[in-house]
């Protein structure tokens, strides 16, 4: 839910709220996030693990960074976000304040108060930013929207028992209802 739709903000503001306040900031409007349940975590943490160690075993160069975690997803200081999961391949684009540009892959994990963010704006802001894969993970409906950017080959909805292939890494497959066990 945006903050206040009148005033343009910036990353300055995310920084000056309060402690423990967490937010986003997209096209200069604030999005207050309301704490996860565990689900959303527990998917998080086993989705961190599982892709984190499958680029370890593979000497891989992409690094995973689940939320909180801050991507600039622009060249300005009207857009930031965190992910519930980012796994960004170029280093250049790291620093010590997460992200400066678009991961390569980005999952989100949707609750009632995200949904209208997840698949709408964020799903746009995700894609015109360059992400080359996004997945939208909802438990309620048990389904994974997964969206390939690069060739679009792998655009679909699947069931949480689906071995789901990832876009960016041929020989990457996760079985959502595997990580809920």
């Amino acid at each position: 839910m945006a903050l206040t739709q009148n005033q343009i903000h910036t990353v300055k503001d995310i920084y000056d709220l309060p402690e423990g306040q967490r937010a986003e900031l997209i096209d200069g409007q604030i999005y207050s996030m309301a704490p996860p349940k565990r689900i959303h975590q527990r998917l998080i943490h086993q989705l961190d693990k599982r892709i984190g160690n499958y680029i370890d075993t593979r000497g891989g160069d992409c690094e995973v960074y689940p939320a909180p975690f801050a991507v600039f997803l622009s060249a300005d200081d009207k857009n930031y976000v965190e992910p519930d999961i980012s796994v960004i391949c170029d280093k250049n684009k790291l620093d010590e304040y997460g992200c400066n540009g678009a991961p390569d892959w980005i999952i989100e994990i949707v609750s009632p108060s995200t949904e209208r963010m997840d698949y709408g704006i964020k799903l746009f802001k995700y894609c015109s930013a360059g992400v080359r894969e996004y997945w939208i993970i909802n438990p309620v409906n048990r389904t994974v929207n997964i969206y390939d950017f690069q060739s679009n080959e792998k655009t679909g909805q699947y069931s949480f028992d689906n071995d789901i292939r990832s876009c960016i890494y041929d020989d990457l497959s996760i079985k959502i209802a595997d990580l809920l066990l």
